[in-house]
């Protein structure tokens, strides 16, 4: 059985098994292995993609659930926040070994979309399902803010 929606921006039909996670479609199926494996189960956001817009956890979405929406892995991440968020990533480097990294991104992009200002608690409550077992957090919050004053900056 197939599934189309739209992948990064383009039309993408996966024949796999409909129940098959959204995670293991766009990683082994589609080939974009930058979102990750972490816990299976929606508690470490290493798994973190966007779902029209919005930061889901793929590892316990079935395909199925995305026929005809768009989907958004870090590698087609796009736009004014997602560059400002990498480029804050980069110049605080903020990743030690690096594998939560992806879904940190996808999740810091996501919040800067809807509040571009956001505050300690917001970015807390944001980032609150994205674990980094390297404990890079203050350097994760100190990235978004730079990644918000900098789109500030440019508007």
């Amino acid at each position: 059985m197939s599934t189309s929606f739209v992948l990064n921006g383009k039309p993408a039909t996966l024949d796999t098994d409909p129940n098959m996670p959204l995670l293991w479609a766009v990683r082994e199926v589609a080939g974009l292995p930058g979102t990750k494996y972490g816990c299976g189960m929606a508690l470490c956001g290493a798994c973190t993609v966007h779902l029209d817009g919005k930061a889901i956890r793929s590892c316990v979405t079935p395909l199925s659930s995305v026929a005809g929406r768009h989907v958004t892995t870090i590698e087609g991440l796009a736009g004014p926040h997602a560059k400002a968020v990498q480029a804050a990533w980069v110049q605080l480097q903020v990743p030690q070994c690096g594998y939560c990294q992806s879904g940190q991104i996808m999740s810091a992009t996501a919040l800067l979309d809807t509040n571009p200002t956001p505050t300690d608690a917001d970015i807390d409550s944001a980032m609150s399902g994205n674990i980094c077992r390297c404990a890079t957090y203050s350097r994760i919050r100190a990235a978004i803010h730079a990644a918000a004053d900098s789109i500030k900056e440019s508007s």
